[in-house]
């Protein structure tokens, strides 16, 4: 049975100006910005702007536009980050350890031989504003 869509969940709040959030790319469609709790340096989630609450109930339009974002915020990343690779993580429900049910996608720059961080912890404010600047800093224009 599926589970309606609640737009009081903190991705919903941000979208609305509610909580602050540091971004790093925004337009219709889309909103980019910096993990609150990153994994890894540079950690990016993009939401759509549609309320869906997984993949699984975006449309397929906003899906495809979004991905096109997603590329485009990922490129940005692994430029501002000298990143060797990107990890993209996208989880569904809680059994897939959806946390936040608004759909969204993690967007991990990549070092070899550095691990990701476990989960759970707050980085200082002031280094993710940092972060954002970089990355908006090292992207171009969205040619989507």
């Amino acid at each position: 049975m599926a589970v309606a869509y609640d737009p009081n969940n903190i991705f919903g709040k941000i979208l609305r100006g509610e909580i602050p959030a540091h971004k790093v790319y925004e337009d219709d469609v889309s909103l980019a910005f910096m993990d609150i709790m990153p994994r890894a340096e540079g950690h990016v989630l993009v939401v759509p702007k549609e309320g869906a609450r997984g993949l699984l109930d975006v449309s397929p339009e906003t899906l495809g536009e979004l991905m096109k974002r997603v590329q485009h915020v990922a490129k940005a990343i692994e430029k501002a980050f000298a990143a060797d690779g990107l990890t993209l993580h996208q989880f569904n429900e809680s059994a897939g350890g959806q946390v936040i049910y608004h759909l969204h996608f993690h967007l991990l720059p990549r070092w070899d031989g550095v691990a990701l961080r476990p989960p759970g912890t707050m980085a200082e404010d002031t280094k993710l504003a940092e972060q954002a600047e970089k990355i908006r800093g090292a992207m171009g224009p969205f040619e989507g």
